[in-house]
């Protein structure tokens, strides 16, 4: 009865079917067809496919192949589009799980401030044929998330999010089939090798140009705050299509860093596959983010950008949230007003635990050892002052994070 699961998802079909849906045919010249056939046969080779993730992913691309045809429509229909200038873009990133999402919201706060939102990165336009004054892509999305945490109920504890929640630039650049999004939901390993050679300079490329689009929506000047912990090892490319851009990394203990990400690699990865090896999470997750802590000393020794990197410490973030906000704002002349300090002392007040639960996960269970964490992770903690966290002794049993740290840890 499943045996189409073993009929791979082919690019030809899941092209033509996007056209009919979007009714719409012309792509223009957008770079998408060979990140799209790599990712496909890595789902079919390795990936193991479990029905939702099937079904999941010929959606998923449908949805993105849908969105390049709509993008184009309208950059035809109305060429001022790409002349929008994206100016001074803040990125946040580091490590993952060390609050980066919580101060990006936070920046929220303020009404200059602008940034992705997940109904927005699903759906860019309304239906192109829909009834006019009734967009309903907020509600056709958060039907979608209750649908996902129905097959996930453990995600919403690690990672709160609605339709209206700031989203991650990898959900943007995954359009084009060039984003690490595709290496935390699957286990696809030649992606990853594929992406490694290519780069990341075409996707950013699209980056610029899909925030041109949102921001031309909204008729009004914007100032973008962007976060996604991958772009680390993408500085280059950010730097090429971004030269003013402004850079923000957040630091926290690898080794609480590597075992909560462990842990929602798989959360995220059960509903696709039908098996998890716990142990290639494990590994791939210390593989990765060493090779990320690698890229943050190294930029932080070359200060490669216009502005110098203002870099935020997890333990001072939650400590004295607005207080770090204001530095942030001083590092790059930005004026903090009264009234966004006031709301973001408001957001607080009402969401103090940001909406996370208490999450248990063992070391053990994934491979990693604690102590042989630290040692690799040495020279990352020793350049930027990283505290330490966890024991290194708790590494055989459950560990909770439920204090207000952990609340604020993504």
């Amino acid at each position: 009865m499943l045996s189409f699961l073993h009929r791979p998802l082919r690019c030809e079909d899941l092209i033509e079917r996007a056209r009919r849906s979007a009714g719409l045919d012309d792509f223009g010249d957008t770079p998408f067809q060979e990140g799209l056939r790599v990712f496909l046969d890595a789902c079919t080779d390795e990936a193991d496919l479990s029905l939702f993730g099937y079904f999941g992913t010929r959606w998923d691309v449908s949805r993105f192949l849908s969105n390049l045809l709509r993008l184009r429509h309208e950059e035809t229909r109305t060429p001022e589009i790409l002349a929008q200038p994206i100016e001074r873009p803040l990125f946040i990133m580091g490590m993952p799980r060390s609050g980066t999402t919580f101060l990006q919201r936070l920046l929220t706060a303020d009404e200059n401030n602008r940034v992705p939102r997940v109904w927005e990165l699903i759906h860019p336009y309304p239906p192109l044929n829909g009834a006019r004054g009734r967009d309903r892509r907020q509600q056709r999305v958060a039907r979608q998330l209750r649908m996902f945490e129905l097959l996930s109920p453990e995600f919403s504890g690690m990672h709160p999010i609605n339709a209206n929640s700031p989203q991650e630039c990898s959900e943007i650049t995954a359009h084009v089939f060039a984003s690490l999004r595709f290496d935390t939901t699957y286990s696809i390993p030649s992606y990853r090798s594929w992406l490694d050679r290519v780069g990341h300079l075409s996707a950013y490329r699209f980056h610029k140009r899909f925030l041109q689009h949102l921001q031309y929506q909204d008729r009004r000047p914007v100032r973008w705050v962007l976060k996604c912990p991958d772009h680390v090892f993408a500085l280059d490319a950010m730097q090429t299509v971004y030269p003013d851009v402004r850079v923000v990394f957040v630091h926290r203990d690898p080794a609480h860093v590597l075992g909560s990400v462990t842990r929602l690699t798989e959360i995220l990865r059960k509903p696709f596959t039908r098996h998890i090896d716990r142990a290639a999470i494990g590994r791939h997750e210390i593989g990765h983010w060493s090779a990320a802590a690698r890229l943050l000393i190294r930029a932080a020794n070359e200060e490669p950008f216009v502005e110098p990197i203002f870099h935020v410490q997890h333990r001072h973030l939650v400590s004295d949230p607005v207080g770090t906000v204001a530095a942030l704002y001083r590092h790059f002349g930005l004026d903090l007003k009264a009234e966004a300090a006031s709301r973001m002392a408001r957001m607080l007040e009402e969401a103090p635990n940001g909406g996370y639960g208490n999450n248990r996960f063992s070391f053990e269970a994934y491979g990693i050892d604690p102590a042989s964490v630290r040692d690799a992770f040495a020279p990352y903690t020793a350049r930027f002052g990283v505290i330490s966290e966890t024991n290194c002794s708790v590494g055989k049993r459950p560990v909770t994070f439920g204090s207000l740290s952990q609340a604020r840890g993504d």
